[in-house]
């Protein structure tokens, strides 16, 4: 039943081009404003997480997940951000291991499935007795971590989270990571490697043998990367199993809450296998909403209060009802 067949999002008229709403907000938006207070905890294996909150005093609060090589810096998080506490929600602002700024201590980082974190911040979060309520939003990557979680805890997620809003997800993980190596893609390819070469530069002493710096150099793509490190130092045989296992679409059906995912069609890293429709009709909890323009993570609305369209979408989801 939630499937919603009629978006209300309708792009300015020169931004009908997935390629263009996704670049255009990395290079020309502004979100001014936002003043983070950090706070720092440690994991059961001895790492750290890096939370970035920005309150407005109140009594319930908003987890926030960035995407990949993203944090809580990031316009996007930055934008959603304002835009929940506008609306009277505190935001958590998380940043996923060795995206702070700071290179995490053990040789394992974060990836598309590390559930395990997540449930860490969400104790975390409850221990403090502060908010009645919680939500979730993700973006991209975050969104595919965000929706894993839901469907793993199923009906023993804490009654705590209320709703939570998954944005340009990349349901499908292989699928993905195929779509992103083609030429027409290589712009957003280069950069993730460019980062993701760097993150590992700096923990080489903990990866080494298995990594090397000629293993860095000779990396092309989401497979050369995942095969090198994702998979073995987080428990996957290889590129193909880390992707199948972690991909969030299998786990929809054990979502027990309000849900939204926030698809668009012509975003340049999804293909048809990111958009599962046929959980969302056989759901009385899960809503996919996929209109023909947005790119990834762009939704971009010109004039009002500086809003895009899916932060005034999440607002709106989050205070149903």
């Amino acid at each position: 039943m939630p499937l919603i067949s009629h978006s209300t999002y309708i792009p300015p008229p020169l931004m009908r081009n997935g390629h263009l709403q996704t670049l255009y907000p990395v290079l020309f938006r502004r979100v001014p404003g936002i003043r983070y207070a950090r706070e720092r905890i440690t994991t059961p294996d001895d790492d750290f997480l890096d939370l970035d909150w920005a309150r407005v005093e109140a009594d319930r609060a908003v987890i926030v997940l960035h995407g990949l090589e993203g944090s809580s810096s990031r316009l996007h998080v930055r934008g959603m951000v304002r835009a929940i506490n506008r609306r009277g929600w505190d935001a958590l602002a998380l940043n996923l291991r060795g995206c702070s700024g700071v290179p995490n201590r053990q040789a394992r980082a974060y990836h598309s499935g590390a559930t395990d974190d997540l449930q860490t911040v969400v104790a975390h979060v409850q221990a403090q007795a502060r908010y009645r309520q919680l939500a979730l939003v993700g973006f991209s990557l975050g969104g595919n971590l965000l929706l894993k979680y839901l469907g793993e805890q199923g009906a023993a997620l804490p009654a705590a989270i209320i709703r939570a809003v998954a944005i340009s997800v990349p349901c499908d993980l292989t699928a993905t990571s195929h779509k992103l190596a083609q030429w027409q893609n290589q712009i957003y390819m280069r950069y993730f490697l460019h980062s993701l070469r760097g993150k590992l530069r700096q923990k080489l002493d903990l990866l080494q043998p298995h990594v090397t710096p000629a293993d860095l150099r000779r990396l092309r793509s989401f497979k050369d990367f995942d095969d090198l490190y994702t998979a073995p130092f987080h428990g996957f045989s290889c590129a193909e199993d880390y992707w199948t296992r972690a991909g969030c679409t299998q786990f929809i059906t054990g979502i027990t809450i309000p849900t939204l995912l926030l698809n668009a069609r012509d975003d340049p890293f999804l293909t048809g296998a990111c958009f599962p429709e046929k959980q969302a009709e056989q759901s009385h909890c899960f809503w996919l909403e996929a209109p023909r323009h947005g790119g990834h993570v762009g939704f971009v609305r010109a004039g009002g209060p500086g809003e895009y369209w899916h932060e005034q979408r999440v607002g709106t989801f989050l205070d149903m009802p």
